[in-house]
């Protein structure tokens, strides 16, 4: 009996501290958006969290290691959603599929894909290992994969590092920018429908202008 509940008190105590985890990531995510890097408060993370400040250090050592361990979260999201280009798949479906959920993504948290672009635009300080190991690997499968397509004469024969940047900054505008798409298009926001004609219009343009059969 008693090992049996400190057991139940043992799956308790792992629950709430993920529950309480994902909740701090949440809401510094909003931080980072919003003030920056330098600009974010661990203070104001605790405040809006609803966690005391001591209870904060307990899940991360201080704002850096936040930060870190947020951009990481973003990143491992990514590589499983989108890791989707291999050359066992007809460029056409496969590269639909790709914008497809690309724009989703910025749909459902265009803050990660916010925080991802600041980062980036400052010089990546915290992800300069990511970007000379994990992405530099990542696109030299995806830059081979493109090319075989273009050796079975499945699409034109262009850059497929600049596809892959086209696709990145087409879709990820759409986050990103979000203010200005909406203020153009004289909307509050976009709604499913409006996301919708943003993957037709992008599907068509991109495949059209690499040939793809």
């Amino acid at each position: 009996m008693f090992w049996g509940n400190l057991e139940a008190m043992v799956v308790k105590e792992g629950n709430i501290r993920k529950k309480n985890k994902a909740l701090i990531l949440a809401t510094a995510k909003i931080e980072f958006v919003t003030h920056g890097f330098s600009g974010a408060s661990m203070k104001r993370i605790a405040e809006k969290a609803n966690i005391p400040r001591p209870n904060l250090h307990y899940y991360f050592k201080n704002k850096e290691d936040l930060y870190n361990q947020l951009l990481r979260e973003i990143l491992d999201v990514w590589n499983k959603r989108f890791d989707n280009l291999n050359e066992d798949q007809n460029a056409r479906e496969a590269l639909t599929a790709y914008i497809r959920a690309k724009v989703t993504y910025s749909k459902d948290d265009p803050m990660a894909s916010r925080i991802f672009a600041s980062e980036i635009i400052h010089g990546a300080p915290h992800l300069q290992e990511y970007l000379q190991t994990e992405l530099k690997e990542w696109i030299a499968n995806k830059v081979n994969v493109i090319q075989s397509w273009i050796s079975q004469k499945q699409m034109d024969p262009i850059n497929p590092h600049h596809l892959l940047f086209l696709i990145w900054g087409a879709t990820q505008h759409y986050a990103d920018f979000d203010s200005q798409i909406v203020a153009i298009m004289e909307k509050d926001k976009l709604n499913d429908n409006d996301y919708e004609a943003v993957i037709t219009s992008l599907t068509q343009i991109i495949l059209t202008g690499c040939g793809v059969k």
